[in-house]
């Protein structure tokens, strides 16, 4: 299980155990985590769970796809090359941890 810590931009931070095969997405949702809205409930349409992925975390994850690529051009906080999905992040058991930061808003 992948302990994710959701950094929150008021300074407030969630830890959830994710189970492998759970986005980051998934269980911000499950878990009430505010700032993760999901509109589209992870299907690479609205670009409302944008998050920033540590540079430390981002060899450990899956490899950016061409639509995750073109909705984040549309997210409501800065694109970075930090900014990722997180209903594209799925958790497996070869992440221990990892950091994600939440943006100010998602609209």
């Amino acid at each position: 299980m992948t302990k994710v810590t959701y950094h929150s931009p008021t300074g407030s931070d969630v830890t959830l155990d994710v189970p492998p095969g759970v986005s980051i997405m998934q269980a911000a949702v499950k878990g009430g985590v505010d700032g993760i809205l999901a509109d589209c409930g992870g299907q690479r349409q609205c670009a409302t769970c944008h998050v920033y992925v540590p540079e430390q975390y981002a060899d450990q994850l899956p490899p950016m796809s061409e639509d995750e690529d073109d909705m984040l051009e549309i997210t409501a906080c800065e694109r970075t090359d930090r900014s990722r999905l997180s209903c594209q992040l799925v958790m497996n058991d070869d992440i221990d941890h990892i950091d994600v930061e939440l943006p100010e808003h998602q609209r």
